[in-house]
């Protein structure tokens, strides 16, 4: 039997969309996804100056909607040196141009690291 939920309080067990928002949270304790793991190689591979590299598979939050793989990428490296922030990105798309042809959606942020 399921439990009762007031009207209001369900509301707030909701997110965008109807998602609830405890798989969310769960995910956020949650070891790297397979997905991250291999693009986190990639971009260690191509990247071998990187400082940081953190890859987040937001699939699962509110952003991407269930339409499929959809990353967030955030990688401080010394290769984006002297380049503008679009030659930055295409850096990034280009040494992961197989796996995007299989993901919904990409968000980059690319920096350089502060000496």
């Amino acid at each position: 039997m399921a439990a009762w939920i007031p009207a209001a309080a369900a509301s707030l067990l909701r997110g965008i969309r109807g998602l609830p928002l405890l798989h969310c949270v769960q995910r956020m304790f949650a070891s790297q996804t397979e997905g991250e793991l291999k693009v986190t190689q990639i971009l260690k591979e191509n990247f071998p100056q990187a400082t940081a590299i953190k890859v987040t598979d937001i699939s699962v939050t509110f952003i991407s909607g269930g339409c499929g793989a959809m990353y967030e990428i955030q990688i401080e490296s010394e290769e984006f040196k002297e380049k503008r922030t679009v030659q930055q990105h295409q850096m990034v798309n280009q040494a992961l141009k197989e796996e995007i042809k299989g993901m919904h959606g990409l968000r980059i942020f690319t920096s350089i690291p502060k000496h």
